[in-house]
């Protein structure tokens, strides 16, 4: 058994068990993300995990638990960091084009690197604050990165009409539902539950509110 295997068979056991399926280019590469990742750790500092082992439950498997809620063809990954969950989500579906974003010199840098290694040619990387972003993104994503009211006051903009935020969190966040801002709704909130992780994890969905011109417009076209 090569040296690589056990993190395979992990990652796959784990697939398995969120019930994902990704052909063997897809599994390569999140494999050699957990090895550049692990590298890049030693002297940047980027997670606080070090074991590879467990950087495929805490990191892969934790970020593709979120993968049924991603929708469009748009992403952008706010806060991104080490990459998580945006490039984890860029491997398992290459087709998307997906904005990490982070403000952090280093982490940009490593984020650049992830990308030209393991050939994720439609993932780009901005080094820049979230307020300073621009665009229009089908699904934004955020793991760990602010409370839900600071993360849409300063990337609100960013969600398209029809889009969905989804903010990764740990406990069930209920003291930050209230304090949504008015133009944005939590469409859900949804435990989720990642293979060989004992802690909570819940993902909220967030969606704008739809303005009364707007539902008025809908409900004409559906009577043409």
């Amino acid at each position: 058994m090569s040296d690589g295997e056990p993190l395979r068979q992990r990652l796959c056991a784990g697939l398995a068990a969120l019930d994902i399926e990704l052909d063997d280019i897809a599994l390569a590469r999140l494999l050699a993300y957990v090895e550049l990742l692990q590298r890049w750790n030693a002297a940047y500092n980027l997670t606080a995990v070090r074991d590879p082992a467990e950087m495929i439950t805490r990191h892969l498997l934790d970020s593709l638990a979120i993968l049924p809620f991603v929708q469009g063809d748009t992403l952008a990954d706010l806060g991104s960091g080490a990459g998580l969950p945006g490039i984890a989500l860029a491997i398992a579906a290459p087709q998307r084009d997906i904005l990490l974003v982070d403000s952090n010199g280093k982490k940009a840098r490593f984020l650049r690197e992830a990308v030209r290694k393991l050939e994720l040619t439609r993932a780009r990387v901005a080094e820049s604050r979230v307020e300073a972003v621009q665009g229009s993104f089908d699904c934004i994503t955020a793991r760990a990165f602010a409370s839900l009211a600071d993360m849409l006051a300063w990337g609100g903009h960013l969600l398209a009409p029809g889009g969905a935020w989804l903010a990764l969190k740990g406990r069930f966040p209920q003291d930050e539902l209230s304090a949504v801002p008015a133009d944005f709704r939590i469409d859900k909130v949804v435990q989720l539950q990642v293979p060989g992780l004992d802690a909570d994890r819940h993902v909220v969905v967030i969606k704008h509110v739809e303005a009364a011109s707007d539902r008025a417009d809908g409900e004409q076209s559906r009577e043409s």
